[in-house]
């Protein structure tokens, strides 16, 4: 199930889609660097290609980190 999230990024409230997996996922890898999940969200954005929407951003960003753990 896709969940909307809402977040403030820049002085500024956007929201993003994530199937719970990604979430979880996510707020996983945040915890394992100690930080907040909106500042690894901030990040996220601020590395993301401008054509590539944050949901997606954040779904590679979990996806790299996953088969990063793996190899």
């Amino acid at each position: 199930m896709i969940r909307k999230h809402s977040v403030s990024l820049h002085g500024h409230r956007t929201s993003f889609s994530l199937e719970e997996p990604f979430w979880l996922e996510l707020k996983a890898i945040a915890e394992k660097r100690s930080i907040a999940v909106a500042a690894l969200i901030s990040e996220i954005d601020e590395a993301r290609a401008p054509e590539t929407n944050l949901s997606s951003a954040l779904r590679l960003h979990v996806l790299d980190i996953l088969k990063a753990e793996k190899a």
